[in-house]
């Protein structure tokens, strides 16, 4: 399987990749190497033959018609975004235009591909996303999120996220794109960028 992975030189993207890779899967990383996204994080597996690289910006829909076509993919994985719940306060515009408008590029480009491909139900498009999408939980800790919870984005980052779910799940509604969307919490780990909390503290 080929796999089209958005923000794979990240954190969490570039683990995907990783992994991926070492599962015997293609990966075509697609990312276009803002501040948080670092090559040394798949520095592992670049030199594999299962792997490449395109710097690209999702909010170039020109670009991305090129890398569909070039690699012809089996499946996208979806990371690429803005995440910083701070930086989405003093800089609200960035992440409207990377969240929503460029999953709205991805989408069309995936779904301009597997209409080429002949709509193969084994296509998948996996949108992944955020818990912070629900808002906050409250202190009565028995109280969880669930698949069912109510949207309530408390932050432009949440609130660009919840439109970016929306997005694909029109997407699948409305053109039959098999997509699978999925609300991460928060991770840390290795190659985690050292502006989140655990990272500075360390």
């Amino acid at each position: 399987m080929k796999i089209l992975v958005t923000g794979g030189a990240g954190f969490i993207g570039s683990a995907v990749v990783r992994q991926a890779v070492a599962r015997g899967h293609g990966v075509v990383n697609v990312d276009c190497l803002t501040y948080a996204a670092c090559l040394e994080n798949v520095a592992g597996v670049a030199e594999s033959p299962l792997y490449a690289f395109e710097q690209v910006d999702i909010r170039d829909r020109a670009a991305l018609d090129r890398v569909f076509a070039a690699h012809r993919p089996d499946a996208v994985m979806h990371l690429a975004a803005e995440s910083h719940v701070d930086r989405s306060i003093d800089a609200p515009g960035a992440f409207i235009e990377t969240n929503v408008n460029g999953t709205y590029n991805m989408l069309e480009a995936a779904r301009a591909h597997w209409t080429r491909m002949g709509k193969p139900a084994s296509f998948r498009f996996h949108h992944i996303s955020t818990d912070e999408v629900f808002g906050s939980l409250p202190a009565d800790k028995a109280v969880k999120f669930t698949e069912d919870t109510a949207y309530d984005p408390r932050s432009p980052y949440s609130a660009s996220k919840a439109a970016s779910d929306h997005l694909v799940r029109a997407w699948a509604e409305t053109y039959g794109l098999p997509v699978v969307l999925t609300n991460c919490s928060n991770n840390y780990g290795p190659y985690h960028f050292p502006e989140k909390l655990i990272p500075v503290i360390i």
